[in-house]
């Protein structure tokens, strides 16, 4: 709730910020936009002209959020999706279930894959077993648990950074001055980072805790 309380927060800020820039100043509203230069030299010589949009693509906080490799992210990402929703297709097909079944695969408090879905119990707990001894899967669905929640937040706040103008300070935190240091690894080790401080400061009660789950449904 912290990360949508800053979200609003700052889009109150920026509806602030323009409602003040757009008061009128005693003079009747001569029309002029952003976009033309012609109507802007129309204005007082000392009349700020700015839009928020230009100061923001001119602040060093924006701009390197900007150039954060999102889709080469995600093709990195992509490579594990793959597999762990292969290896559960593979698995219905094994044990004879509709290619449409939906899973939900997660881990238990004891770190063990569970399964959940429309099968029959016998079927869940050899689909379950053949997971938790398959190394590979294993280590991938870990690998997904970080990254997948982490580039759907960012893919968020980036959209609204770049549609509005909202500054998300989470997402600046992620981000490194030197693109040598905005590897997906340093981005994933920054928010998990981030994210265990946050809980620390912000107990939540056993249901509430964060427990990463992979979807499949064949059709989709």
């Amino acid at each position: 709730m912290s990360l949508l309380t800053s979200l609003i927060q700052a889009s109150t800020r920026f509806q602030q910020a323009m409602d003040t820039r757009q008061a009128p100043s005693g003079k009747p509203d001569d029309g002029v936009t952003t976009q033309s230069p012609k109507l802007e030299a129309t204005g007082s010589p000392g009349e700020d002209r700015f839009t928020p949009s230009e100061q923001a693509a001119q602040d060093p906080a924006d701009v390197k959020v900007q150039k954060i490799p999102l889709n080469q992210y995600k093709q990195t990402v992509a490579q594990d999706l793959s597999y762990i929703r292969d290896t559960l297709r593979h698995k219905l097909a094994e044990y004879n279930v509709h290619p449409a079944t939906a899973l939900n695969v997660s881990k238990g408090e004891d770190g063990k894959m569970m399964v959940e879905g429309k099968v029959s119990d016998e079927i869940r707990g050899k689909i379950e077993k053949d997971l938790n001894n398959n190394r590979d899967f294993a280590d991938a669905f870990s690998r997904l648990s970080v990254s997948e929640p982490t580039l759907h937040f960012m893919d968020n706040a980036l959209k609204l950074n770049q549609a509005y103008g909202v500054r998300n300070s989470l997402l600046s935190a992620l981000v490194s001055e030197n693109q040598q240091f905005n590897g997906l690894q340093d981005v994933l080790h920054r928010y998990d980072s981030l994210r265990r401080n946050t809980s620390a400061h912000q107990p939540m009660s056993a249901g509430d805790s964060q427990r990463y789950a992979f979807n499949l449904n064949a059709r989709a």
